[in-house]
């Protein structure tokens, strides 16, 4: 493992629990390990318009200056999903979902014909597998439960676009009291621990 992906979406920044736990698991990693990061609280990207997939469906030679750069930001944001060698996803939950900055950069890397296909079998996912790690911070108890929208579609995004290597890493109950967060955070730091350990061997 080379390069590690690595995505924040708390709006809390650094001070987010799904950020500090990344760093834990980041701290874990080889020292060799190359870090791009990508702080969509810090860079929000701008939620999805149909100018933005207009300049996709234009051939890139026939595009104007505003639609290459319109279209610069999903390619460059596929570019370093295809080059990580790792994928790790800060996801606290906003309201039983993923953080709205965060679906604005699904919805950029979700591309027909580049991330995934269509056939007669059904969608196919183009990007070659790779362990994604995915930090699920909550204040309540969700996990297991009909109020987990956060994890189906989680794992149908990245099934979508062909990365079916998940590990989800939940902390719940933060807001449950402090012998509750403990608790929760002493588990997540448990599976960091193990989790990293299998990943850079």
């Amino acid at each position: 493992m080379k390069t590690v992906l690595v995505i924040e979406s708390s709006i809390s920044g650094k001070a987010g629990k799904s950020t500090q736990l990344i760093e834990q698991f980041v701290a874990k990693l080889p020292s060799s390990v190359q870090l791009d990061r990508i702080d969509l609280a810090a860079e929000p990207l701008p939620h999805l318009e149909m100018n933005e997939i207009a300049a996709w469906m234009t051939p890139e030679a026939d595009r104007s200056l505003e639609q290459a750069a319109l279209a610069r930001h999903s390619d460059d944001l596929i570019d370093r999903f295809k080059q990580a060698d790792a994928i790790i996803l800060g996801v606290p939950m906003y309201n039983f979902g993923v953080p709205s900055q965060l679906k604005a950069l699904f919805d950029r890397i979700a591309r027909a014909g580049i991330t995934f296909k269509y056939t007669e079998q059904g969608p196919v996912g183009l990007l070659a597998d790779k362990p994604v790690v995915i930090f699920a911070t909550r204040g309540g108890i969700y996990q297991g439960t009909g109020a987990d929208s956060q994890t189906p579609f989680l794992q149908q995004f990245f099934n979508f676009i062909g990365l079916s290597e998940q590990h989800f890493i939940y902390a719940e109950g933060l807001n449950m009291g402090e012998d509750a967060a403990r608790a929760a955070l002493d588990k997540a730091e448990q599976r960091i621990a193990a989790l990293s350990e299998e990943l850079a061997a």
